[in-house]
């Protein structure tokens, strides 16, 4: 896939995130990369990045800071997800949980959400 429509992807998914996180999105920056430098999660795949800060770990003292990034790796993306509507659905996936980050959830929480999520009787 070109990169613009990937950057497109991105910035659809992050348009279509609730407002009220929408408009809790402060002092971040949301960027392509083609793939991580280094994992930084052992042998897994890299699919997103949050480094920063987390929303809720900001105190008074938080200002005159270089902005939060998250990083989407569409190399890696595109590895897992072969079609185009595979390809959506993966970006609109990290990018919430990258954004989840944002919001200083971590990785289990978000996997015990997911586990819910998935135990709900009548979901797949």
């Amino acid at each position: 896939m070109e990169r613009t429509r990937f950057e497109q992807l991105v910035s659809n998914a992050v348009a279509g995130l609730p407002q009220e996180f929408i408009d809790k999105l402060d002092n971040l920056d949301i960027v392509v990369e083609d793939l991580p430098l280094k994992s930084r999660s052992g042998n897994s795949l890299l699919l997103g990045l949050y480094e920063g800060v987390p929303a809720v770990s900001r105190g008074t003292g938080y200002n005159m800071v270089a902005p939060d990034k998250i990083t989407i790796y569409q190399d890696s993306i595109e590895s897992i997800a072969r079609t185009d509507s595979e390809i959506e659905l993966k970006v609109q996936e990290v990018v919430l949980h990258e954004v989840a980050h944002h919001f200083g959830i971590n990785d289990r929480r978000l996997d015990e959400i997911a586990a819910a999520k998935r135990s709900k009787p009548g979901r797949p």
